[in-house]
């Protein structure tokens, strides 16, 4: 069975800094785009950062030079380091990730999600 486990996340000041993991399990070819999303109370859920399987990202604007987005293939685990952190971050994020996978149909790619971790920014 595939799925995403993400860890990381807690309470902590504004300024300060956390750093979220998220590994992929299960019977995995390979992972093409892996990301983090956020969904704050009462909003949308929305785009953090992603990155391709050769490294490429892209960042929502609100978080540029704020958060890096990395991964390790080897590990099949993407993280999301979060510095100067400010109470409008505060969400419950979201690892995704695009795999291609064995299923009752064959190998075919599939879209999974983690659980989710909360993260709360304090003023």
């Amino acid at each position: 069975q595939v799925q995403l486990v993400e860890s990381g996340g807690g309470l902590v000041q504004a300024g300060g800094s956390l750093r979220l993991s998220c590994g992929a399990s299960g019977n995995i070819f390979s992972i093409n785009v892996m990301g983090w999303y956020r969904q704050a109370p009462g909003k949308q859920r929305e785009l953090v950062a992603t990155i391709t399987s050769s490294g490429s990202t892209n960042y929502t604007d609100s978080v540029k030079g704020r958060f890096t987005i990395s991964r390790d293939n080897a590990k099949n685990t993407v993280y999301l380091q979060m510095n100067s952190l400010k109470p409008e971050d505060t969400a419950v994020y979201y690892c995704n990730a695009d795999l291609f996978v064995f299923t009752t149909t064959g190998w075919n790619t599939r879209d999974y999600w983690g659980q989710g971790t909360q993260v709360t920014v304090s003023s």
